[in-house]
């Protein structure tokens, strides 16, 4: 009796441990300029996180460019990306989706927007954070692995509000307070387990988190969010955990050239190990971009990490 009893707990372990899931977030990826310029070489800026990102059951990133032959830079841009179709070779077997919720999703207007979501189809990477139409944009992406449902919201809040989806033309979903909230909500009414805000907000090459990033996550966590990612300012920002649930500000780049100093060639792959409950544990591997913007693992850096019941981020390398 007391053999079977232990096998029982044996296999009640394993089943627990099997329920799991390891979700990863990578910050910009802009394959225009440098990155593209490597890819029509022939190269590879995804190729030294390979593995890394192999390792995951799931990777999502921000995809920092609309991917296109067709449109018109728009005029009152200052710095306007497009890249080849191409590009999309490097995503693939990488990244499962990518958010187009940022602000140079709508550099070449709505026909490069639409053609963006067409190649990413054929290619097989989903997108959320954008769409043909409103609904669309505000659609979750919906992850079914490992007996989970996950919902992933991506929003844009960089200023000024522009691109943004309508009842009945393409854009992009945009961060307003209240729809955040529904949206929140709807999607654990959907039978989400988890739910989690992927954004895109705060101050070009601010180091720091401000007032309206930390409200905004507090409203999503209150609403029901079980973590918040963040990305837009081009430099890593920090984390913090609010009621329990890990709030990771700025992810800084991933793959992006153009930067000199030091913050704007790094950035952070966030790794979640997630369950029913919520977030078990989390970290960071840095990412150093060399001249062609290529990300290089860094496991020695001390990044944040946490685990649950954590009361406050610890830092910790990841080699």
């Amino acid at each position: 009796m007391k053999r079977l009893l232990a096998c029982l707990l044996l296999l009640t372990g394993s089943v627990h441990a099997a329920e799991t899931l390891s979700l990863v977030f990578a910050g910009d990826l802009m394959l225009d300029d440098g990155p593209g310029r490597l890819i029509a070489r022939g190269g590879d800026p995804l190729k030294p996180f390979e593995s890394i990102l192999r390792q995951a059951d799931y990777r999502i990133g921000n995809l920092e460019t609309p991917v296109a032959t067709s449109g018109k830079a728009n005029a009152s841009k200052i710095v306007t990306f497009r890249s080849a179709p191409a590009v999309l070779r490097s995503l693939q077997g990488r990244f499962d989706a990518v958010s187009l919720a940022n602000n140079h999703s709508g550099d070449y207007g709505q026909a490069a927007f639409v053609e963006t979501m067409t190649l990413l189809d054929a290619a097989g990477i989903r997108y959320f954070g954008g769409g043909r139409n409103l609904a669309e944009a505000h659609r979750p992406l919906w992850i079914k692995q490992k007996g989970l449902k996950i919902a992933v919201l991506a929003y844009n809040e960089y200023k000024p509000r522009s691109f943004e989806a309508g009842a009945d033309w393409p854009g992009i979903a945009w961060s307003e307070d209240s729809r955040v909230v529904a949206d929140i909500r709807a999607a654990r009414k959907a039978g989400a387990d988890l739910v989690i805000p992927f954004m895109h907000w705060g101050w070009e090459n601010v180091r720091e988190a401000d007032a309206r990033q930390r409200q905004l996550a507090r409203l999503m966590i209150n609403a029901g969010a079980d973590a918040v990612v963040g990305g837009h300012p081009h430099v890593t920002q920090g984390a913090e955990i609010y009621r329990g649930k890990p709030v990771i500000y700025s992810l800084g780049n991933f793959v992006f050239d153009g930067f000199d100093e030091a913050p704007g060639r790094t950035g952070w792959l966030l790794r979640l190990t997630l369950d029913k409950a919520g977030v078990v544990s989390w970290d960071a591997v840095e990412a150093r971009m060399d001249d062609d913007g290529t990300p290089h693992p860094n496991p020695e850096a001390k990044t944040p990490c946490g685990q649950r019941g954590d009361k406050t981020p610890r830092l910790c390398s990841t080699r």
